[in-house]
């Protein structure tokens, strides 16, 4: 019988595989529109295609980017991996989003996508995220803010709604938090874009 490294291991190959097609490109070309990494801030992500294209091309964009990973992560579920393994599937998920192959390794933040992760393993800290997004972003106007604060908000989440998925979730929310680095530089300067 397998041990569960060596089902994790390829699940998190097939995670990063899935989560190495952006959103953002897919909906952009079957629009006719531009390359989002060539205009705007450059991300290939919902906030970029938000304001470069409108609501609904930014809408289809976090659709695909929240539920590429979710296949492999039911398989992970359905494998009875344990949390650590299911979460390193997730993980490579994020990885992939992150730093697709394909596209030189310049991928997009990981927001959208770890919703997605965690919509399938922690879901309601994943609704708590999102909801404290859609406030911030509705109030602040700034998609960085809002991510930012989400990320931070997710392992505070997990230790009340998921806590056997907490060591998880903080791997995810230092990666989204690690992608933001020029954001944090850009709001100290107070010249991150709006929404």
């Amino acid at each position: 019988m397998l041990s569960q490294l060596e089902l994790v291991l390829p699940l998190m190959a097939l995670g990063y595989l899935s989560g190495t097609w952006l959103g953002a490109i897919t909906v952009c070309r079957l629009a006719g529109r531009g390359d989002p990494r060539l205009a705007g801030s450059g991300n290939p992500g919902f906030s970029n295609v938000l304001r470069l294209h409108g609501p609904w091309l930014a809408l289809a964009t976090l659709l695909v980017d929240a539920v590429k990973g979710m296949p492999v992560l039911w398989l992970a579920m359905l494998l009875a991996l344990p949390p650590w393994g299911q979460g390193l599937v997730g993980l490579g998920v994020l990885l992939g989003h992150s730093y697709p192959a394909w596209y030189r390794f310049r991928g997009g933040k990981a927001v959208a996508s770890a919703f997605g992760v965690m919509l399938v393993l922690t879901p309601w800290v994943a609704l708590c995220c999102a909801t404290l997004w859609c406030l911030l972003a509705w109030r602040v106007r700034t998609a960085a803010v809002a991510s930012l604060a989400s990320a931070a908000l997710a392992p505070l989440a997990a230790i009340w709604l998921a806590p056997d998925y907490v060591p998880v979730v903080i791997g995810f929310t230092l990666l989204v938090l690690g992608r933001h680095a020029l954001n944090i530089r850009q709001l100290g300067r107070g010249d991150e874009p709006g929404l």
